[in-house]
């Protein structure tokens, strides 16, 4: 049979330029569901390849860090955290912030890192930041366990048993902050297609805003110490992930319900706005980056 004898019904994929301004295309990205696993699996295996502690660094990253905060912040700096142990409390708020900041750094690299497998071989450019936060989740996962380990210590040390039924909730948080990592690192990668400083600018600003974030503190200390400058905790919507992260874990501070609204809408804003700009930008960034 001739190649002229084919009809159109007879091909199985076509491709061809997207003609929607927005796509989030689900099916196509279901039909690449093996690419997608194989992603994960890079990001999970290669990310501490030849190194010598590996997959630890997951573990001593956290840890370290909220030794360091204990010290400086609740030793030194004297701030409280109520009936929880202040190193328990730090875990915490750092564990939720750092799925959030690498969903963040890494999808902000996407079009960049990725420009050479982008420009020879077709597939849903939207499956590589999916990739990444899916692969940070297993990362999440990890230390959620460190986390679980070191409640299980507390508790055996008299700490009282603090989980409610708000904890069931918590799968739910960690997807937001995901999604809002995603939406974000989307649209900073298409940015940095244009603008290279702006990949210097992120890692710059990620450690600002960390500290308006109510990683290390409770929301209500900076707005009780610092009242004129409140409105930089109450904006956030990262502020009150983590504060209502470590109400459900450690029934320690409170729960919006308006706060936690307001995050959902900017969340869900961010994300279609980031795919938007995403999608607009993988047509042309071979040129640019």
């Amino acid at each position: 049979m001739n190649k002229t004898e084919f009809s159109e019904e007879e091909w199985l994929f076509e491709i061809a330029p997207k003609d929607k301004f927005f796509s989030l295309n689900l099916k196509e990205v279901w039909r690449y569901r093996d690419l997608l696993m194989l992603f994960v699996k890079r990001d999970v295996v290669t990310v501490y390849k030849q190194t010598i502690l590996g997959p630890l660094w997951y573990l001593i990253q956290p840890l370290f860090t909220s030794v360091i905060f204990t010290i400086i912040f609740n030793n030194v700096a004297g701030i409280k955290t109520g009936d929880t142990p202040a190193f328990l409390f730090n875990l915490g708020g750092v564990m939720v912030w750092s799925y959030f900041t690498s969903c963040l750094n890494d999808t902000s690299d996407t079009f960049k890192k990725n420009a050479s497998i982008f420009g020879k071989v077709y597939f849903p450019r939207l499956i590589v930041p999916l990739s990444i936060v899916i692969s940070n989740l297993v990362k999440f996962g990890i230390q959620f366990l460190i986390f679980v380990a070191f409640y299980v210590f507390y508790l055996t040390q008299g700490m009282k048993m603090q989980l409610t039924t708000s904890t069931l909730f918590f799968p739910i948080l960690v997807a937001i902050m995901g999604i809002l990592g995603l939406g974000l690192g989307m649209i900073i990668s298409s940015l940095v297609t244009k603008y290279r400083d702006l990949s210097f600018l992120v890692g710059f600003g990620v450690q600002l805003l960390m500290y308006v974030s109510a990683v290390m503190y409770p929301m209500a200390l900076l707005k009780e110490k610092l009242p004129d400058f409140g409105w930089l905790i109450e904006y956030n919507p990262l502020a009150y992930v983590i504060e209502t992260a470590r109400y459900m874990l450690l029934h320690e501070g409170s729960i919006s319900t308006s706060g936690l609204l307001y995050t959902l809408g900017v969340t869900i804003v961010l994300f279609f706005l980031g795919l938007l700009i995403f999608n607009k930008t993988e047509k042309s960034f071979i040129d640019t980056v």
